[in-house]
């Protein structure tokens, strides 16, 4: 299982360029959801020990990222009935190629941080990468659904980060930032679903037509 971490960080990394590349929804949920299982397997390949801790966050893990929260976006744009994310304020060609700096720039930018050794080199340059390319998504995207899908991201890649002291943190606060997040995009979601009642669209630049 030496290199078994290593296929899965590569993983988290191409899901983030599909989010990147996509115009439909569907298929950017379906990534976070993919996203989501590797997420879930990675501190068992991290930590091969099989440790309660470990055996319990992976769970918590694949329930939450893997199938919760993609069932209920899934529900969301079929409530709101919207299928694609169209005139972003970045193209996809251009997200991809900011997403490919993005990575560079996280690989130089890890090797300058004073942080502990971690179990894999990998780790820390996709943390920052996920985490970038979260808040571009978040940022560039007008769907508001879609803008969920990037603030996931992002909690991904601080999720990554944090398997780096897996060993350290007690289990019952990565549960909490867990369920904190379910509570997060669920209320997202509801905000979303009465933006499009409201506006009959879902782009949150039509926000700005609210009035007293």
């Amino acid at each position: 299982m030496s290199d078994l971490h290593e296929l899965l960080l590569l993983g988290v990394v191409l899901t983030n360029f599909w989010v990147l590349g996509t115009t439909r929804l569907s298929s950017a949920i379906r990534a976070t959801a993919i996203q989501g299982a590797l997420l879930a397997a990675l501190p068992v390949a991290l930590h091969p020990g099989w440790s309660l801790h470990i055996i319990g966050l992976a769970v918590g893990t694949l329930l939450v990222k893997a199938i919760l929260l993609p069932t209920f976006l899934s529900w969301a744009i079929r409530e709101a009935a919207v299928r694609r994310e169209i005139e972003p304020l970045i193209g996809f060609s251009g997200s991809l190629l900011l997403g490919t700096i993005v990575v560079a720039l996280s690989f130089g930018i890890a090797q300058r941080i004073p942080l502990p050794e971690s179990e894999s080199a990998l780790l820390i340059p996709v943390a920052l990468a996920t985490v970038m390319i979260g808040l571009i998504v978040l940022t560039t995207r007008n769907k508001a659904l879609t803008q969920v899908v990037g603030y996931l991201i992002l909690e991904n890649g601080i999720y990554v980060f944090g398997l780096s002291q897996a060993e350290r943190v007690p289990f019952l606060v990565e549960l909490g930032v867990l369920l904190d997040i379910f509570v997060g995009i669920f209320i997202m979601g509801i905000v979303v679903f009465h933006i499009n009642r409201a506006f009959d669209s879902m782009d949150s630049t039509r926000l700005t037509e609210l009035k007293d």
